[in-house]
């Protein structure tokens, strides 16, 4: 099961990411956290911006609802749903 926190009504998890993949999608579970391959390379916060994207779509929010909170320069990534609450996230992230 993935390992969802709320802070101030905002869904926070865990990301393992892999940049230089041939498609962006959730791959599933890792080490409590959700494991992601990423189309962009790590240059120029491609990545980044490319995971905010993929989970907004995922969530279907806006891209900007969506943060990189900590790991910005790292494959583990901590990542903010705001607005979603971590019950409701749950429900988004339980297929994987």
């Amino acid at each position: 099961m993935v390992e969802l926190r709320e802070k101030n009504g905002n869904a926070l998890f865990m990301v393992k990411a892999q940049p230089r993949s041939s498609k962006s999608l959730v791959c599933g579970r890792y080490n409590g956290g959700l494991k992601v391959s990423l189309k962009a390379a790590p240059v120029d916060d491609a990545a980044n911006e490319e995971c905010c994207e993929l989970f907004a779509r995922l969530f279907r929010i806006p891209p900007s609802r969506v943060h990189i909170v900590s790991g910005r320069s790292s494959r583990t990534k901590g990542v903010m749903i705001e607005g979603v609450s971590a019950e409701a996230a749950r429900l988004v992230l339980e297929p994987f």
